[in-house]
């Protein structure tokens, strides 16, 4: 099975927020090293805890710092562009990097309603992501009435997808990458099934499916559960402010109230999240590729600790067959 990363440019408290952009960076070197399929980074705007709001621009970073890796957007949420701005940002992509650009693609809308007015986002406007995917990949493959330049060979496109967006991607003959809440219905796999029983090639595509979660690696469960702990805590704390924060260390985490409701949160995340030794890691993504028989796997990992994040990233390879 194919292993790749999604990295989020995750800020840390006291930290500047460039920091989360060069770590993004050090990592995608780091995971080209030790032998990663792809890098992907996310597109998040006005959002505390995240440094990455322009995927193209920091691509274009990671690109001039790489050889071999694959590098894309997990994703270009689609309703906050022009797909023919789009299609130019990564034909540059691909023409500086031949080979290697990907083109992840998501609905989701600002978190905010303030971010969703700077985005110029219409709440009365009807749902345009399948003709923009379509209009999109015009442009990308060179049938559109513009040419788009510089011309280049097509960017493969994936859908970010939940239940609709697999019908969505199985139509129109594109690649798929679940993850969040969809991973844990015990219906995922009839629902990914589906998707290959119903999809319709284009240009000589195949189904394929990326499932993308939380994957950190330790000497042994405690430890792989600590470090999985900031991120429990920033989702947790999310949805009790409305504001996704910054990361924090567990030393710190560990001093702070925690209100019941956090705390069963907390736990409800860790839980979800594949974190642990390397016996317990491997089981746990047997028991996923089992329901799901993915092609790919995207971990999605993020820590306070920089450190022990790449030795994760490092050691993950190594369980995954």
């Amino acid at each position: 099975m194919r292993l790749s990363l999604l990295d989020r440019s995750r800020t840390r408290v006291g930290r500047p927020d460039a920091e989360g952009l060069t770590g993004t960076v050090e990592r995608a070197v780091h995971a080209e090293t030790v032998g990663y399929e792809r890098f992907w980074v996310a597109e998040h705007h006005a959002v505390p805890g995240i440094a990455s709001g322009a995927p193209a621009v920091l691509l274009a970073a990671i690109g001039a710092a790489t050889s071999r890796i694959r590098i894309g957007s997990g994703g270009v949420m689609l309703p906050h562009h022009q797909p023919f701005v789009v299609a130019e940002q990564f034909r540059v992509l691909e023409a500086l990097y031949p080979g290697r650009v990907d083109l992840g693609l998501g609905r989701s809308l600002g978190f905010t309603a303030p971010v969703r007015q700077a985005l110029r986002h219409d709440a009365d406007a009807a749902d345009a992501f399948e003709g923009d995917l379509v209009e999109l990949r015009g442009y990308l493959e060179g049938t559109a009435p513009v040419t788009v330049r510089p011309e280049t060979a097509p960017v493969p496109m994936h859908v970010l997808a939940t239940g609709r967006g697999l019908r969505l991607a199985a139509g129109l003959g594109l690649p798929v990458v679940v993850g969040g809440p969809i991973l844990d219905d015990p219906d995922v796999g009839d629902a990914l099934g589906a998707y290959r029983r119903d999809f319709r090639p284009h240009w000589g595509s195949a189904p394929s499916v990326t499932v993308s979660l939380d994957v950190t690696v330790a000497d042994d469960d405690v430890t792989a559960r600590e470090l999985a702990l900031p991120e429990a805590w920033a989702m947790a704390r999310s949805r009790q402010t409305g504001e996704f924060p910054a990361l924090e260390s567990p030393e710190s985490i560990r001093t702070q109230p925690w209100p019941d409701q956090v705390r069963r949160r907390v736990d409800a995340s860790l839980e979800r999240a594949v974190a642990g030794g390397p016996a317990t890691v491997r089981r746990a993504l047997e028991r996923l590729v089992e329901r799901t028989q993915a092609d790919e796997l995207m971990a999605s990992t993020s820590t306070y600790d920089r450190e022990a994040l790449l030795a994760s990233d490092a050691a993950l390879p190594a369980l995954v067959t």
